[in-house]
């Protein structure tokens, strides 16, 4: 007779969430995977099938949970033209807020672009899909904001803002300044605007 599972699944994948984010797949250690989430190592095995079973739990819930709530408003039907900005001042707010996540471990899957883990396969096609998902969500936020200039051009502003989010992803843990910067200057360029400190 199989075991009874006896813990919410989500809220362990959120717990061990909170560890990949932080450590990154190689320094998240089976210990503490089993503290956050109250689990065994065996019921993680279990639950899971192995600690890389957890992790792609954890992505997809980093996705589903995080990511995709903040560019709904720039994949919904019709964007507004402050969508994209708005977009970009929360992820402003979200990396200046001391204590988060985000203001010290950057974002999930731009961390895992750049650990041995990324040169599995499977993810490197889901970060790879993440960054083509920002990128798309960003160039309809720029077609609402920006509506007179040409394809060519919102293209280059879309791509702008796609890598100068991924660099402030990068640089918050070592440089939140310079990763508000960036920020910063993603939201003049969609604005048409200068840059403020």
């Amino acid at each position: 007779m199989g075991r009874t599972q006896t813990y919410v699944r989500a809220d362990v994948v959120r717990a061990a969430r909170s560890v990949f984010w932080d450590q990154g797949y190689e320094g998240a250690a089976l210990p503490d995977l089993e503290r956050v989430t109250g689990l065994s190592r065996s019921s993680i095995y279990h639950g899971f099938g192995s600690k890389r079973g957890l992790f792609d739990a954890a992505v997809d819930s980093y996705l589903d949970e995080v990511i995709r709530p903040r560019l709904a408003p720039l994949r919904a039907e019709d964007v507004a033209p402050a969508a994209l900005g708005e977009y970009l001042s929360g992820l402003h707010a979200a990396l200046m807020r001391p204590g988060s996540l985000p203001a010290s471990s950057g974002c999930l899957l731009v961390n895992t672009a750049a650990a041995p883990i990324a040169r599995d396969e499977t993810v490197a096609r889901v970060v790879a899909d993440y960054r083509a998902e920002l990128r798309s969500a960003f160039g309809r936020g720029v077609a609402a904001r920006r509506p007179e200039l040409d394809e060519f051009e919102r293209g280059l502003l879309a791509d702008a803002c796609t890598g100068l989010v991924v660099s402030a992803f990068v640089l918050v843990r070592v440089d939140a300044a310079g990763a508000g910067d960036a920020l910063q200057t993603a939201l003049a360029l969609v604005e048409g605007t200068t840059p403020t400190s």
